[in-house]
């Protein structure tokens, strides 16, 4: 069990559960996988033997970010001309990118997990959830299997969210029939993977979420199953509400989506939705009062171009928020940390059209780290406080980029942002990132892995 001494830390946010804290010139202690101690002056004849003592003079030490919405086989379809959201409508955007993802193969998700994973932890991301709900046929069911294989290659924290689509295109959805499941094989498939990777103990590395990709694409008995199967396994719930699809869930249900969730149970502490930019207030009301999370993601906005989601009243309200990146073919990058800024200046630019003010900075870095936490169902991750898993990144802010701004750390990542990788990234006690290298992996040789996978794709 290896412990790690980070001696002379420039700045540790700590958040020892009253919130996010500066501590200033201390060092902190790992042991195994949680942190033992935050302190000054820690020495390393009283430390257990074979502690790896590090000089961490100039650095400013994060609890690492948690990720809760992604797509990673999107990462194969980014930086497309073709496929520019600029450029098409939407159902002529959907027309042509899901016969694309159609055509992937198991390689293909395996590689591009890799990818995902490995640009989130270079930017601090210690624990990811992704959304994978594309299982086309000839791909077959182990999908999930290979992305678990993955988070173990690199050392992330990985939640997977089981999804899946089951109505056809023939009744409404957008999804190509070489996609659609039915509900028993989701189902079925979401049991099997509950059985083979979820853990739901301390500092646990894999978790399995019952996640059904959105309303207007399954059946109402798709969301249904899911709920009973959640509840009686102790898994969480996810999928997508509130991104243009309510009024085609009012003409189909007689409701907009979050009172049609509400109804099928598909709501509460166990359950988040991905966006909710086109929300009412009162359906936040709603989902505050029965404790559902948001997991905003930023970055689409750019690309989408519909209006900016209220973070202000949703944080009023009290509901529970956490980030996310979302999949790459509406936000080209994996980079959560990048996802903190960009969050942050858009409620700027919308800051004379709400009703509420814009959250202070810190707020932001505590959706990606705590109010992700609190997502995926984790007391265990989020902070950094003893008794934590020891999850974190560092940057050195010894740099031209910092210079100004080292008076207030807890402002510096929404306000500023963070330009390059993490100096390091630690997950569950164990240094998966350093120095621009990842730890025992030869990052030439995933590049070319990955390439080799992508070309295989027909475009």
């Amino acid at each position: 069990m290896t412990s790690y001494l980070l001696k002379n830390c420039a700045a540790v946010i700590v958040d020892e559960g009253k919130g996010p804290s500066v501590r200033r010139n201390v060092d902190l202690l790992t042991k195994g996988p949680a942190i033992q101690a935050i302190g000054e002056n820690l020495s390393l004849n009283a430390l257990p033997e074979g502690t790896i003592a590090q000089d961490a003079s100039g650095w400013f030490v994060y609890p690492g970010l948690v990720n809760t919405h992604h797509h990673f086989f999107q990462c194969f379809v980014r930086n497309r001309a073709d496929l520019d959201w600029t450029k098409l409508s939407v159902i002529e955007w959907l027309d042509r990118i899901y016969p694309i993802f159609s055509r992937l193969t198991e390689d293909c998700f395996y590689h591009s997990s890799v990818t995902a994973m490995a640009e989130m932890i270079k930017h601090g991301c210690t624990t990811a959830f992704d959304h994978q709900y594309c299982f086309p046929r000839h791909a077959g069911k182990r999908l999930i299997d290979r992305q678990f294989e993955a988070a173990e290659l690199l050392g992330m924290r990985f939640h997977a969210g089981r999804g899946g689509n089951t109505l056809p295109k023939s009744e409404g959805s957008t999804i190509p029939d070489a996609m659609l499941e039915t509900t028993d094989e989701f189902i079925a498939d979401c049991a099997r993977l509950i059985d083979s990777y979820h853990d739901a103990g301390p500092f646990s590395m894999r978790q399995v979420v019952v996640a059904p990709c959105q309303p207007v694409n399954c059946y109402r008995e798709t969301f249904v199953e899911s709920v009973a199967l959640a509840r009686d396994r102790g898994v969480q719930l996810h999928t997508h509400v509130g991104e243009g699809e309510s009024p085609v869930i009012e003409a189909r249900h007689g409701m907009r989506t979050v009172d049609y969730c509400a109804e099928l149970g598909f709501a509460g502490p166990d359950t988040f939705y991905a966006h909710c930019w086109e929300l009412t207030h009162d359906e936040l009301r709603k989902m505050a009062a029965s404790g559902t999370g948001v997991s905003h993601c930023p970055e689409p906005v750019y690309l989408v171009g519909a209006e900016v989601t209220d973070i202000p009243a949703m944080q009023a309200l009290g509901l529970r928020i956490g980030l996310g990146c979302d999949g790459a073919a509406s936000n080209d990058n994996s980079n959560l940390m990048h996802c903190i800024h960009s969050a942050y200046m858009l409620q700027c630019l919308t800051a004379s059209t709400r009703q509420h003010s814009v959250p202070a900075p810190l707020d932001f870095l505590r959706y990606a780290t705590s109010g992700g936490a609190s997502l995926l169902g984790r007391t265990d991750i989020g902070r950094l406080a003893p008794g934590m898993a020891a999850d974190l990144f560092a940057i050195d802010t010894r740099r031209m980029d910092y210079v100004g701004t080292r008076h207030d750390p807890l402002s510096l990542i929404a306000k500023v942002g963070i330009g390059m990788p993490t100096d390091l990234t630690m997950i569950n006690g164990r240094i998966v990132w350093q120095g621009g290298e990842f730890t025992g992996l030869d990052e030439a040789a995933l590049f070319a892995a990955a390439e080799a996978a992508l070309a295989t794709v027909e475009f």
